[in-house]
């Protein structure tokens, strides 16, 4: 006001705040409000977030007040002022009776996709609490364990490994999903003995829960429910434990968990997404079948399973990758197959979304499984350019996600064929090889 030759009322009048209330803030009787340093800084033409380290200082020289502190979290959060939010977070979780309101401005931030700030406040809170087994604290791993889920599929090991032990002090209904997430991590993984446990254990729970609310004499209504129907959570472990009876060739056993989702004729749920999700799983269980038949040398259900999933798009790419392996098993030709779907092959390259149920992780896990199969099967009919070139895009896709088992499978695959392959391949190969962080 000085530098400017502004008196109060001027100020007061550009920043919007009422003259007698800035005149009492500038002689120190009363503190600055969040809002009121806002206006104040956007009267100044300062720049958004201008004194906000000043502002949490003059916070905690006062006795703690949650109405200040409380906005002052959501306007960092909003402009991303991290270390800011670090800071005021460890002050205030001294004092335990912060942590609760900490815990909600958390969820309301993770909520609203801020999740880089709301992931600051939860491990505070996490570190405030971890001597206790409340369901807060495996809350808050179970949101960072979600925050943490990227492309390095080994942070992705790392942090469901992390989450695992928190799962049995949730909330049952939010068990479900914690153990839908974990089982799906796991896939991307190739995990597939904790797929088959996380499996087992979600349908289990599930079940129980459906039996509790639909089947009992007096009606029990759970406190909330999940974030899908319940008896999708049934289903959906059927269809994980035939995927891992599948890997593991299995294919009889397999075709036992597809009959389980084949006949829904149980399922009470009668909403809109309930039919949507009846219809789709009853769909599934006959293309299913025809996999599982196929996986066992009947080939003679090619065609009917192609046409099947010609127009499920969300079921191509697995549905290739089965294609390509038992082509590759048999020694049939599938040349036709690849030329039908070329377009939605180029498409998988670039395709970023999540897709269907899938997670992200499980669809990059299963193009980099893809294109290891697909080389091979040029490579076993001496087409060695075609598939050489597959390979080492096989190779980006691993390096990228940070898959290592595909890695290595690439590298032998590559040095086991290196005699038939072209110089410019192997230039290719080396500069791929020479960015890779081998442990």
């Amino acid at each position: 006001m000085k530098k400017t030759g502004l008196t109060i009322n001027q100020f007061a009048e550009l920043s919007k705040i009422n003259s007698g209330t800035l005149s009492t803030i500038i002689k120190g009787v009363r503190p600055i409000a969040m809002q009121q340093l806002d206006r104040m800084v956007s009267a100044m033409g300062l720049p958004e977030g201008s004194f906000y380290e000043l502002y949490a200082e003059e916070c905690f020289s006062y006795p703690l007040n949650w109405r200040r502190l409380k906005p002052f979290l959501y306007r960092s959060a909003e402009l991303d002022k991290l270390e800011l939010i670090q800071k005021v977070v460890r002050y205030m979780t001294d004092n335990l009776a912060y942590v609760p309101m900490l815990f909600d401005t958390a969820e309301d931030l993770f909520h609203q996709g801020k999740n880089s700030a709301a992931s600051i406040i939860y491990e505070s809170v996490a570190e405030s609490e971890k001597y206790q087994h409340s369901e807060r604290l495996a809350l808050c791993h179970y949101r960072l364990f979600t925050i943490s889920l990227g492309h390095d599929q080994g942070k992705n090991l790392r942090a469901a490994t992390k989450f695992e032990g928190f799962v049995e002090r949730l909330d049952e209904v939010d068990q479900l999903d914690a153990l839908k997430d974990l089982a799906n991590t796991y896939l991307s993984l190739r995990q597939w003995g904790k797929v088959n446990e996380m499996a087992k254990e979600m349908g289990r729970k599930a079940t129980i829960q459906y039996n509790h609310k639909y089947n009992q004499t007096s009606r029990y209504d759970l406190h909330k429910e999940p974030k899908r129907p319940l008896f999708l959570y049934i289903i959906y472990s059927y269809l994980l434990c035939s995927a891992v009876c599948d890997e593991r060739g299995e294919y009889e056993e397999a075709l036992k968990y597809v009959s389980l989702y084949s006949d829904l004729s149980w399922v009470r749920e009668d909403t809109e997404e309930a039919l949507r999700l009846k219809e789709e799983f009853v769909m599934l269980a006959v293309v299913n079948t025809c996999l599982y038949q196929l996986m066992m040398g009947q080939i003679e259900v090619l065609p009917q399973y192609v046409n099947y999933i010609e127009s499920r798009e969300a079921e191509i790419l697995p549905a290739l990758i089965k294609i390509v392996q038992a082509a590759n098993k048999y020694n049939f030709d599938i040349d036709f197959i690849l030329k039908k779907f070329e377009s939605q092959i180029s498409a998988f390259a670039v395709k970023q979304a999540d897709i269907g149920t899938y997670t992200y992780q499980v669809v990059a896990d299963r193009y980099t499984c893809f294109l290891s199969e697909l080389s091979l099967y040029y490579l076993r009919s001496q087409r060695y350019d075609i598939g050489i070139n597959i390979l080492l895009d096989c190779l980006v896709s691993a390096i990228e996600i940070h898959h290592d088992s595909a890695i290595l499978n690439c590298v032998k695959t590559f040095e086991k064929f290196r005699d038939v392959t072209s110089v410019e391949a192997q230039n290719r190969y080396n500069i791929l090889i020479s960015e890779v962080p081998f442990k």
